[in-house]
């Protein structure tokens, strides 16, 4: 089965950095569009920064300059690296992914590492 395993959570001083994987398995043929998402208590989970196949990324207006976002085609495997935190940016990420197996399109979903900006 299809698996995405996030990695890299943990808690950081503002203005500190991050970096944050994730690794795709399973019986995969091809992926359109990996991406990080987060979810802060009490709101509703929103895209942080997505990348698709071709190479083109897209980020939310409030990350953009300081988390740049990666991906490995060959392993596959996705990074987020995050940069100037801010206590803002505390939230649950989850990585995500629409990805072609077992014989259709859909998205798949991590179960979430927790990040923590606080001094």
């Amino acid at each position: 089965q299809v698996q995405l395993v996030e990695s890299g959570g943990g808690l950081v001083q503002p203005g500190g950095s991050l970096s944050l994987s994730c690794a795709a398995s399973g019986p995969i043929f091809s992926i359109n569009v990996m991406g990080w998402y987060r979810q802060a208590p009490g709101k509703e989970r929103e895209l942080v920064a997505r990348i698709f196949s071709d190479g083109t990324t897209n980020y939310a207006d409030s990350v953009k300059g300081r988390f740049t976002i990666s991906r490995d085609n060959a392993s596959p495997t996705m990074t987020l690296q995050m940069n100037s935190l801010k206590p803002e940016d505390t939230a649950l990420y989850y990585c995500q992914a629409h990805l072609y197996a077992t014989g259709t399109w859909r998205d798949y979903w991590g179960q979430g590492t927790q990040v923590t900006v606080s001094s």
